[in-house]
């Protein structure tokens, strides 16, 4: 089974990428956070892959992080969500956003995700409820984990006060300073949001 591909990025058109491994090319589909972080074509590139076997084809999935490859997996496992389905997912909301979605239950911000519908949403919900992998809190929040656990923890916190996981997202998107305590972001944004009434 094919787990990892390290090589020269070939070339790369979303959804699609090629890596070159020592004059073989390996045809990989990522998902949209994976492009926004890789090389210029030419550069070294190393994936974490998700092999799909098929009658007519072996599909690879690439990942960044082991999270993202994590939950990619797990998103296989619900009735209904496919490799393609699972792409969308993870092109659509981070790791994070979608844990905070699930654990609050908003299928509702689950199905402006392309490819989502209202019973795809709602069982994802249901089924991944308490079993999400955990985040590796890296990402593109500056200052590491500790500022991205923090938001994670301020949208939580939002949410419990009656707003939508997605409301609670921009809530906490607004503010300013990736390094601010969750009580601190939860305090700017219910701030943010009285001023914009």
């Amino acid at each position: 089974m094919i787990a990892r591909l390290a090589g020269t990025l070939f070339s790369k058109n979303p959804p699609g990428l090629v890596v070159d491994v020592h004059g073989v090319g390996y045809q990989v589909e990522a998902p949209l956070s994976v492009f926004y972080n890789l090389p210029s074509t030419g550069q070294p590139v190393v994936l974490l892959i998700h092999p799909v076997y098929r009658e007519d084809a072996c599909l690879l999935f690439g990942f960044l992080q082991e999270s993202d490859r994590t939950l990619f997996r797990e998103l296989l496992k619900v009735s209904g969500v496919g490799p393609k389905v699972a792409l969308a997912i993870l092109s659509g909301v981070s790791g994070d956003e979608f844990r905070l979605m699930v654990e609050a239950g908003d299928s509702q911000a689950l199905t402006r995700v392309p490819g989502i519908g209202k019973k795809t949403a709602e069982r994802l919900v249901l089924e991944m409820s308490g079993r999400l992998p955990e985040s590796e809190g890296g990402g593109s929040s500056p200052g590491g984990g500790d500022g991205r656990s923090a938001q994670v923890e301020a949208r939580a916190a939002l949410v419990s006060l009656g707003y939508s996981a997605s409301e609670a997202m921009k809530m906490i998107n607004r503010v300013e300073g990736a390094d601010l305590s969750a009580e601190a972001l939860i305090r700017n944004a219910l701030r943010s949001a009285m001023e914009s009434r």
